[in-house]
Order: structure tokens, then C-alpha cells, then sequence
């Protein structure tokens, strides 16, 4: 909401030393948030004033039209003589009236204006438009044409109201009346403890039956319709300059009279109208649901096709407007320049329901003015007050006249209550207001109060947000100022703190974080064209996803079942800026339906839901593990004066599960295996140990080179995909430190030949178990393949280093569990000592 200084003062008697950033502290200070304070007319100088077109000379010759032109200033140029000025413009005529800037001014951005010849004349001054004043789109296209009543020579920054301040505040949804002029000037008089004039104080005759016919069929929607009719508008009224002026520093396009009426009084009293050309509306105007397959062309010329559950404006043709969202083409207001001008308005002043509004304005992704304050509440008191605001700039600027009829639909209802204990703000507070405090709080912010230590609460009409004790204790504590609460930290109970969950998944985010690879946090939302890419299979798990009903983008409507897509494009993004040395990790939820899911419930928003229904809406939730994974690419170790460096590999990413692994205390089996998106010859299986069995805990290695391709990604480009909740399932207990020996290790190497298609992993866990206890660590440090082998076969070298914790071990000890583990190996797996 742009909330300009000199409109609010109106309203509000501020201090005339009072500046823009001085209101903009008071309205910080009582809850509001006023983002920026802009100075409209910065660094403008005069002399700018009204002058009136004498003569237009055509210079031919140039590549575009160019006119000379001579411009009564009056004595605004120290001589009284016209005033010669070159321009391009072609939207004004000899004798209009228009806005020059003589030499020796300053225009808005530091621009200078001095004597210049340019096309073959000398232009003393500028003939100005809207944007080269800073006064935004007027709507003129061009040049600034004044009405005829202005005198030659009028001080023109005056005249624009061209220096102002405007503060520009974003609205909280609970705060909606603060979208008005009214309830800005309202926070502010609290501010300031000044009286405020309230805009909606107006005399209202009562409704009759004269009034333009009203029918409204859904009074739920629609609890108050209330309709008033002007009639001889003279067509060729023009908006005032005062009118448009603070439109446009509300940040409104001026359109027409009618139109701009509308748009005034909603900024003024926050209450959204639409005006009616009476001589288009055939019949009674009409409040229901729409029909299934119902269209309507709204006023941006977009032909609408109508759900049920949207709420329309008929008449005896059907829809003419989306309720609380936009009118219709056909009963719009003539513009001023058609043939046929609107001279008969009815004008719309109604309380819609709002969480209907919302959802009709987000289904048809049309968010207007009227609809932004409609979903956020509007006061219903406010409608006829607004109708009769507007029925009283039409007559006073188009000569109008009011019709007597007046009519009001409304449907019944009473005033909102709230018992509150006295001494609830200082409850939740901590701070002791007292019974007078907490009144006279609650009676500035519009509430009828009464009782003693038990408060009977009734909350202002314009207040839909308060509706409970704790909405009341708010009120008080804010406008006693927050920075006046005490700064006491909270002393926990002992035993709550992160559970062992959280702490898993934070220890796991460091450890990756600290082996070099950056975060990177993805929308969780996912298509089948990416899934495609990745090779899955048709049967595969990850193509069972879940549909959002209202998705952000129609190429990703479901959430993802895998972290993978999101990964791969951070990463594709990233290669294609310059950055290709890339290492990047996510830990998060995915979304695997079973296919067992229920039918949800709907909530119900008067009450608790109950222990069954949030049982019930519970089953009809996807099973959502956490993961974690990682992408690779470009050089791992950097090459410099220490070494070549080396490019990432398959086993870069089956490290960085080990690095997870170890993380939980786990110990990490790895197979070949074969997975998409993965090479199925570079694609390790990891396995964790559950309750005793092998339990599958991811895949790594580098990816295929068709999804490579497909997904533009950089060659070699390696991945790993883990599932957190497996290892949490894995962990034994709680995670033990490491004991540091004071005794010297014993270190064994051992060469195994085995045949080719024998996986290390069975060969490592073999001498695991056959070395005993006393096997520190195990290390695998060379593959070889050769004749010297022979054919089909492999040679593995393995380090074991033996310690013990209360003794240094002999080389006799050393060797017996060396020969021991070697054995185990033999037996399992065929093994034999190379050079045996």
C-alpha cells in the first residue's frame, strides 16, 4: 500500500515538521512495515508553470516529426513574451493548456534544462509529459495537457502536487484493513495519540424500494449488496488533476472519471466497488455460484470459462463479472473517447466471502486490487459508506445527479465478542499493563470494551483478524510497543534438545559439508520429462509420484521421488556459468506413494479436528523418507605446483557414503550393481546392516553416459543417493568415540589373487572376521590384472593394522592373525597368496 504524506495528513493532523521518515518510525513502531519512504519531486527546480499553446510550426526534413512551437508563459519568463520551444509530441493542439519548464530548471534525475538549438531553432524550455516529472503513466501517452481553467503562468510544481513523500507499506494478510488510506490513518493516529477523521463518517440515506434490483441467490458469498445509480454524468468530464495525481502516487493508472471514482474511494476507505454502465445491464443484477461451462470475457479481454464454485455478478444474460475480482467486458464504462459515452452508472458496493474470492482470483490467476483486500477481510459496515463516497465525487466532478433509490441487501448477522480476562495481556506478555492500559488499548483499535476484571470484548467491524484473547493481548502489546518487552531467554527443560534423528541428519550435512561439497537446497518438485531422461524404467518406483492439484509449473507438477533431477540442473546451471569443478550435496524429504494411501478428509476450520480425523488424514499422506546425495564433477584434487590433481571419479561419490556412514558409526558394504540412472558398470550397491540383515542403503558411481548427454551435463559426471532413515534404522546405540592406544601398531600387507568376477567387498569382510579383534583398520591399496596373474583373475593387496589395546602385540601375534584372516579368505572366497 503507497500511502502518500500529504493525503494521510487529511485524516490525521501530523506536526507540519513531521517528515516521511519521522511516520515511518511511529508506523514501524506499532507493528507496521513501512519498506521504503520515497521523495517523489527529488531535486526538482523551478521555474515550471502552465503554459498555453499559440502556434504549431511542422519542420520538415528531420527522420521523425518535430514541431515548433510558441507557448504563452505569462511573466514567467521575465519578459511576458511567448516562449519558443522545439518538441516531438504529437498529442496536443494550438490553445491547450501544458506544463513548460524553463531554463535554468532542474527536472527529476539532475537533469538541467538550458537554451539549446537543436533541428535548426533555438528551444527555450521543454514542453513536459508525465515521466520526465517523475509522475509515472497518466495514461496520456505523451505530453501533459491541462484542463482549460488553469491560468498561464501558475507555478506548475504546486499545481501536480510534484514534492511529496510516500511511504510505501507491506501489508500483512491478518492486516487488510491497512490496504485503505482509512486504516493507515488510523495506526498513525494511534501513533501520535491525535484524533482521527474518519473517511467512512458519512451520512447514508436508508435503502428503499426504488432502488436498482438486487438478487442475491448465495448469501454466504455475498452477506451485504448494496446499489446506488447516478445518472446525467456529462461525457465530457475529465478526472481532476488533484484526483489522478493521488492515484498515481498510490501507484494507479487515471482512466476515466467513473473509473477512477471507484479506484479512489476503495484507496480511501478500503472498500472495493465496481461502477456499471446502466444502459448495458439488461435486467436485475444477480449474485450466484456460476454453471459448469459458463464464460465470461473479464475487462483485460480474456474470455474466462467459469467453475462452480466461483461467485459471479448476472444479469438476464448471464455472468457480467468475477465477484470481488474483475468486471465484465460487456457492462463496462465507455472510455471518454468512444462514440457511445457512459452517462448512467450503477455503482457496486458488496461484502464477499473471502476465502471464496481467494480461491477464485488464484484458480483463474487473476489477482487485482479488489481482490487483494477481499481475501484479506473487508469491512462490511464500510459498503454503504463507500457508495455514497463515490456517489458524491460523481456528482460533484461530472455533474450528476443521484437517483433516490437505494439498495441494500444484507443477510443476517450480529457483532463478534470476546471474553478476555483483564489481565491476559499481562500473561502472555510478562509485563504488568493493568486493567486502564489494556482498555484504552483495545478502545483505539475500534473495540467496544466493558466489564472489570472480566472484559466483554466486541471487535470492530474492520477487524475480521481478532477473534480469540491471544488476538486481543496482540493488540495491547504492540501498541505499547514491543521494544518495551523484557528480554528474558526462556530456560529449557532438561532432556529436550535435538533428538538423535536431528542430530544424525546435521552430523551428516557437516561431514559432507567439511569433505568439500557446497549445499544446495531444490524446489521439491519434479516432471516426467526429466524422469525420462534419467532412464527410468517404466515399472520403476520412482515414476509413482504424487499430483499437485494446483502445481507452481505445469512442467513439474508432482513432488519428487528422488534428489537426483533437482541436483543434476543445480549442477548443469553451474557448468554452464564457468564454474566446472563442482561437488554439491542435499539432504531432504521424498515423496514414495504406496499406493495404500486413503482419500483425504477435509478438516473442519470450526473446531479441533479429532485424534481420528488427523489419524485418517495421517494414511492418506506418501511415505516421505529423507535422503541424502551428491553430484560430482570436473577436477576433485586441483592441480598447482603440488601435484597434477585429478579429475572426480565414481569412487569420489562411493566415499562420500562412507563419509555418511561413518558419520552414524555404521560400517558400509559395497557391491557392483546395477541401478538408472548409473553406468551399469560403474554403479556400487551400499548395503548397511539392519537387525542383522543386509539391508540395501543406496547407490553410487558415474552416471550413464546417455543421461549425461540427455541432461547436458559435463562428462564423467558422478552421483550417489543414500536413504538416511535406513541408516538411522542401522545405528547401534549411541555413537562411541574412539579410543587412542598408547601402544605401537603392527602393519601386515597381503596380496590375494582371486578370481575376476569375485567382489572385493566379500574378500575385505572374509579378512575382517578371520583377523579378530585385534585388526585396527583394513585398507585396500592395489588392483592388479596380468599374465603374471594369469587369466580371469585379479590380484588385491590389502594393509591390516593390528594393535591391542593393553600390550604391544609381537610379530608372532601379528602373524597369527594374519595367517588367520588370509585363511578365512581362502576358504570363502578361493583366495591364495600371490607368489604362493
Amino acid at each position: 500500500m503507497r500511502v502518500p504524506l500529504s493525503w494521510l495528513r487529511e485524516y490525521v493532523d501530523l506536526p507540519a515538521t513531521e517528515t516521511g521518515r519521522d511516520v515511518q518510525a511511529k508506523l514501524v513502531a506499532v507493528g507496521l512495515e513501512v519498506e521504503t519512504v520515497e521523495q517523489t519531486g527529488a531535486g526538482l527546480k523551478g521555474p515550471l508553470v502552465v503554459g498555453k499553446v499559440l502556434t504549431i510550426e511542422e519542420l520538415e526534413g528531420f527522420k521523425k516529426p518535430i514541431r515548433f512551437c510558441t507557448v504563452d508563459v505569462g511573466a514567467a519568463n521575465g519578459t511576458g513574451e511567448p516562449q519558443e520551444i522545439v518538441c516531438g509530441a504529437r498529442n496536443f493542439a494550438v490553445g491547450d493548456k501544458v506544463v513548460v519548464v524553463l531554463p535554468g530548471a532542474v527536472l527529476p534525475g539532475d537533469f538541467a534544462i538550458a537554451s539549446r538549438k537543436t533541428y535548426g531553432k533555438t528551444s527555450h524550455g521543454m514542453i513536459c509529459s508525465g515521466d520526465e516529472l517523475g509522475m509515472g503513466d497518466d495514461g496520456s501517452g505523451g505530453i501533459i495537457v491541462l484542463p482549460p481553467e488553469h491560468e498561464v503562468g501558475t507555478d506548475a510544481i504546486e499545481l501536480l502536487q510534484l514534492v511529496d513523500e510516500v511511504l510505501d507499506i507491506a501489508v500483512t494478510p491478518d492486516r487488510g484493513y491497512c490496504l485503505s488510506m482509512r486504516g493507515v490513518a488510523r495506526e498513525t493516529a494511534i501513533a501520535y495519540g491525535l484524533p482521527l477523521r474518519d473517511p467512512a463518517l458519512l451520512d447514508v440515506p436508508a435503502p428503499n424500494a426504488y432502488g436498482y434490483p438486487v438478487q442475491v441467490a448465495d448469501p454466504i458469498g455475498c452477506s451485504r449488496f448494496t446499489a446506488r445509480t447516478v445518472v446525467g454524468l456529462q461525457p465530457e468530464a475529465r478526472s481532476p488533476i488533484w484526483l489522478r495525481r493521488r492515484l498515481q502516487k498510490a501507484g494507479m493508472r487515471p482512466i476515466s472519471l467513473a473509473v477512477d471514482v471507484t479506484n479512489y474511494v476503495m484507496l480511501e476507505l478500503g472498500q472495493p466497488l465496481h461502477a456499471y454502465d446502466r444502459t448495458r445491464i439488461d435486467g436485475p443484477i444477480g449474485v450466484r455460484r456460476a454453471e459448469r461451462g459458463e464464460k465470461l470475457t473479464t475487462l483485460d479481454g480474456a474470455v474466462r470459462v467459469l467453475d462452480p464454485a466461483d461467485l459471479v455478478i448476472t444479469d438476464n444474460r448471464g455472468p457480467i463479472g468475477l465477484a470481488g475480482v474483475m468486471g465484465g467486458a460487456n457492462t463496462e464504462i465507455a472510455d471518454a473517447e468512444e462514440d457511445t459515452r457512459t452517462t448512467e452508472v450503477v455503482i457496486e458496493a458488496a461484502h464477499f466471502d473471502a476465502i471464496s474470492i481467494a480461491r477464485t482470483a488464484r484458480r483463474h490467476k487473476l489477482a487485482s486490487e479488489a481482490s487483494k483486500r477481499f481475501e484479506r477481510g473487508v469491512d462490511p459496515q464500510a459498503a454503504a459508506a463507500a457508495a455514497q463516497r463515490t456517489v458524491d465525487l460523481l456528482v460533484l466532478l461530472a455533474g450528476g445527479t443521484a437517483e433516490a433509490g437505494v439498495t441494500e441487501v444484507t443477510a443476517p448477522s450480529g457483532p463478534r465478542t470476546i471474553t478476555m480476562a483483564a489481565d491476559h495481556p499481562d500473561k502472555v506478555a510478562g509485563v504488568a499493563y493493568g486493567r486502564e492500559t489494556v482498555v484504552r488499548r483495545l478502545q483505539e483499535v475500534g473495540c467496544d470494551v466493558y466489564g472489570q476484571d472480566e472484559l466483554l470484548v466486541t471487535a470492530p467491524s474492520w477487524r475480521p483478524d481478532l477473534n480469540e484473547p491471544n488476538d486481543l493481548a496482540e493488540e495491547v502489546i504492540r501498541l505499547e510497543g514491543y521494544e518495551n518487552l523484557p528480554s528474558t531467554l526462556p530456560t529449557p527443560p532438561s532432556g529436550r534438545g535435538l533428538t538423535d534423528r536431528q542430530r544424525l541428519h546435521r552430523r551428516v550435512g557437516r561431514a559432507l559439508a567439511g569433505a568439500g561439497y557446497v549445499e544446495a537446497l531444490n524446489y521439491p518438485f519434479t516432471g516426467e520429462a526429466v524422469l525420462d531422461q534419467l532412464g527410468l524404467a517404466a515399472d520403476d518406483a520412482r515414476r509413482r509420484t504424487v499430483k499437485l492439484v494446483n502445481p507452481l509449473s505445469d512442467e513439474e507438477p508432482s513432488l519428487r521421488t528422488t534428489l537426483l533431477p533437482g541436483l543434476l540442473g543445480a549442477l548443469r546451471r553451474n557448468d554452464g556459468r564457468g564454474s566446472h569443478d563442482l561437488a554439491l550435496f542435499e539432504t531432504g524429504l521424498v515423496f514414495r506413494p504406496t499406493g495404500q494411501e486413503t482419500k483425504p478428509v477435509r478438516l473442519p476450520v470450526d473446531r479441533r479436528p479429532s485424534d481420528e480425523e488427523i489419524a485418517a488424514l495421517d494414511a492418506a499422506l506418501p511415505r516421505q523418507p529423507r535422503r541424502a546425495a551428491v553430484v560430482l564433477a570436473g577436477a576433485r584434487e586441483q592441480a598447482g605446483w603440488w601435484g597434477k590433481g585429478r579429475p572426480a571419479d565414481w569412487a569420489d561419490s562411493v566415499e562420500a557414503a562412507r563419509t555418511i556412514a561413518r558419520e552414524a558409526g555404521v560400517d558400509l558394504t559395497v557391491r557392483a550393481g546395477q541401478h538408472a540412472p548409473w553406468h551399469p558398470g560403474r554403479c556400487a550397491a551400499l548395503y548397511v546392516n539392519v537387525n542383522g540383515e543386509e539391508t540395501l542403503f543406496g547407490h553410487a558411481g558415474e552416471l550413464h553416459p546417455r543421461v549425461i548427454k540427455e541432461l547436458h551435463l559435463p562428462e564423467r559426471t558422478c552421483a550417489m543417493e543414500v536413504e538416511l532413515d535406513v541408516l538411522e534404522q542401522a545405528v547401534d546405540g549411541a555413537l562411541q568415540a574412539p579410543r587412542i592406544s598408547t601402544f605401537p601398531v603392527a602393519t601386515q600387507d597381503v596380496a590375494l589373487v582371486v578370481a575376476q568376477d569375485v567382489p572385493a567387498a566379500e574378500v575385505e569382510q572374509a579378512l575382517r572376521e578371520g583377523a579378530g579383534e585385534l585388526l585396527e583398520s583394513l585398507r585396500l591399496f592395489d588392483v592388479f590384472t596380468g599374465e603374471q596373474i594369469g587369466g580371469g583373475r585379479k590380484s588385491l593387496a590389502y594393509a591390516l593394522r593390528f594393535r591391542a589395546a593393553d600390550r604391544t602385540l609381537t610379530v608372532d601375534e601379528a602373524t597369527a592373525a594374519r595367517d588367520a584372516a588370509v585363511a578365512l579368505a581362502a576358504e570363502r572366497t578361493g583366495a591364495v597368496l600371490r607368489g604362493a
